[in-house]
Order: structure tokens, then C-alpha cells, then sequence
């Protein structure tokens, strides 16, 4: 519960700046947890809204977010969460793969390539996890050569993480292996 309320409390912070920014005419916070938001959107401080606003800077950004490079590592980085603790159930993998294809940003894709990428991350970790981990880490550093990017990555890796309520130990630790990956400091996501 307390990355949660870290969350709520670095987004409402960025919000702010943000805020301050804008009324002195200096642009936007851009992608990271303060970006695209007024301020109080975060202040009732549920998972819930926190997934909304993770969500709603995602999109904000949608327009950058079009490359191979953002989708190739957003799936490996959908499977990577998925597959956090060495095995995924069916119902699981369904869930994850109904998230891919109606989130906003990835409609940018299409839905079969998606599938594909996603399954293919999966079905590696499946037969060997430590091979197939270490191959999605390399997909997902690909995205690190544009910072929109990488942070949009793993803002998708949280979303999927918290689209059940739960944000587990095993999940954070993925999330944060992939910031490394990504040359991201965690904390950022208060993780």
C-alpha cells in the first residue's frame, strides 16, 4: 500500500509543478506521473485513479508512441509483468492480452502483431524463464534511446501490473528490472 500512496503523493507533487509551469508559460511536466493532469486528480489516492491517470498520461502521448521500438518492448514488457513470479494461468494471459488490445496508446498497433509479440515473450519465459526474461530485458533497452519512450514503457508495465488491484512484490520487481534495463531511475515511479 505505501508505493501506492508514493504514487499519489509524486503525481500530485508533479501536478503541481506542472501547474506552476503552465501559469508561467513554460510547457508541460510531459510524460512521467505529472503530465496532462490538472491539479486533484490523483488526490482521492485509489489504485483505481492512479491506473487512470497512468492511462491518461499514456495517451497524452499517444501521437510519439508509434514506433517498433515502443511496441516491441511494451509487449515484452506486458509479459515480463505477467510472467513476474515464473508462470502466467490462462485466465491471466487472456486478461493481460483483452488490456493490450483495448488500451489507447497500443491501438496504434495492430492487434494481431500485438498478440504475436506478447504470446511469443510469454511462451519463452514459460519454457525457460531466465532465457526468455533476459531476452524481453533486451527488447524492452531497445526503447531506451528516447526517453518519451522508456517512460512509456514502463507507465504500460504498471498499468497491466495494476489493472487487477494488485501491484505484487514479484510484479514491482520486474517493473524495476526493466527500469534498469532502461537506464530509468524507479523511484520516479515511486517504486
Amino acid at each position: 500500500m505505501a508505493m501506492w500512496d508514493r504514487l499519489k503523493d509524486q503525481a500530485k507533487n508533479l501536478q503541481q509543478a506542472q501547474s506552476a509551469r503552465a501559469g508561467s508559460g513554460h510547457g508541460s511536466a510531459g510524460p512521467g506521473l505529472g503530465g496532462g493532469q490538472g491539479r486533484g486528480a490523483a488526490s482521492g489516492g485509489s489504485k483505481a485513479q492512479l491506473i487512470g491517470l497512468l492511462k491518461s498520461q499514456l495517451a497524452s502521448a499517444r501521437t510519439e508512441l508509434k514506433s517498433g521500438a515502443y511496441r516491441d518492448a511494451s509487449m515484452a514488457m506486458c509479459a515480463l509483468v505477467a510472467v513476474a513470479d515464473g508462470s502466467v494461468e490462462p485466465a491471466e494471459r487472456q486478461r493481460v492480452e483483452e488490456l493490450i488490445v483495448s488500451n489507447e496508446v497500443l491501438q496504434n498497433f495492430p492487434a494481431d502483431q500485438l498478440r504475436q509479440r506478447f504470446n511469443q515473450h510469454v511462451d519463452r519465459m514459460l519454457a525457460d524463464f531466465a532465457t526468455g526474461r533476459a531476452e524481453a530485458l533486451r527488447e524492452i533497452a531497445k526503447a531506451g534511446k528516447k526517453p518519451v519512450e522508456a517512460r512509456a514503457v514502463i507507465q504500460t508495465g504498471i498499468v497491466v501490473a495494476g489493472a487487477d488491484g494488485h501491484f505484487d512484490s514479484s510484479e514491482q520487481a520486474a517493473v524495476r528490472d526493466a527500469c534498469a534495463a532502461l537506464g530509468v531511475s524507479p523511484a520516479e515511479f515511486g517504486i
